[in-house]
């Protein structure tokens, strides 16, 4: 597989902002033909640049008619050719302390960045496995090394590195890649617009939350915005998703940006140094005041 060849096709899940955005103009600048997945075509109006080979379809990972729908197109626009590429990026951020994450929430986020990808990859293995072609999941460095107030997204990150590796080893009967991208901070509006949707939903959560955690959040919430000022541009995911796709010989894993791999080094702490390093970086309480 070349990143040059016309007839390379990929779909891209979540495609209508941020890294699937940024992922979708790549390799459509590589020559690649991509069906953007986004949850609502009106959102796919600034993919469809001149002489884009960007093909903009109507995909809600959650819903089992979208899904069959989009495959349907795909299908249909492949003419009997494989497809080449499956980047499931489509995801949510939820976070806050456990002890008060609403279970609704808890659910939406396991069923968006979990259910929704093998929904997905149940649906388009079958055009995959013509091919051969590859599937790239997007991660993150939180599967590896979990924050605290972030344990639903990094629940959901540690659970698609599980899945990376078991679709890994039972597609390779038929040569089909698997591969897991763990970006650290990237600069995209999805911190952004978590922050905005948790504070939000802090209005209908109990007061005893702000008193027991309140200076804990801020803190956290001071440190994910830095960290988001700090972040590195999406063009080094896009980078690494490419790589996925066409390498003779693809990593399973690819770590991007410095904090990603600093952070890395932390799976191989004890549990105790780390935690006490995590609480002092963040900034965190380390007793509450009665």
């Amino acid at each position: 597989m070349t990143s040059n060849s016309l007839e390379n096709t990929v779909l891209i899940t979540g495609a209508s902002t941020g890294i699937g955005a940024c992922c979708a103009k790549v390799l459509s600048e590589r020559g690649w033909r991509v069906f953007a997945g986004v949850r609502a075509l009106s959102d796919a109006s600034h993919l469809q640049v001149s002489g884009s080979r960007i093909v903009p379809i109507q995909l809600d990972i959650t819903d089992e008619n979208s899904i069959q729908t989009a495959f349907i197109t795909v299908e249909n626009n492949l003419n009997g050719q494989p497809l080449q590429g499956l980047v499931n990026n489509a995801g949510i951020a939820v976070g806050g302390p456990l002890e008060f994450v609403p279970i609704d929430q808890l659910r939406r986020q396991l069923e968006v960045n979990v259910i929704g990808q093998i929904a997905v990859c149940q649906a388009f293995i079958p055009l995959l496995r013509k091919g051969p072609g590859r599937i790239v999941n997007m991660g993150s460095i939180a599967g590896l090394n979990a924050l605290p107030f972030v344990g639903p997204y990094s629940a959901s990150k540690f659970a698609l590195e599980s899945l990376t590796d078991a679709l890994r080893v039972e597609l390779q009967p038929w040569g089909i890649e698997v591969a897991i991208i763990e970006p650290g901070a990237i600069a995209t509006p999805i911190w952004k617009k978590s922050l905005s949707a948790a504070e939000a939903a802090s209005q209908h959560l109990p007061v005893e939350m702000t008193d027991l955690y309140g200076p804990a959040l801020e803190a956290i919430r001071g440190a994910t915005l830095r960290s988001a000022q700090r972040g590195i541009p999406p063009e080094r995911v896009a980078d690494a998703v490419a790589h996925a796709l066409t390498a003779n010989r693809p990593r399973t894993r690819y770590l991007v940006g410095k904090d990603a791999q600093l952070r890395h080094v932390l799976t191989w702490v004890p549990d105790r140094l780390k935690d006490w390093l995590i609480t002092r970086k963040v900034g965190l309480p380390r007793k509450h005041s009665r």
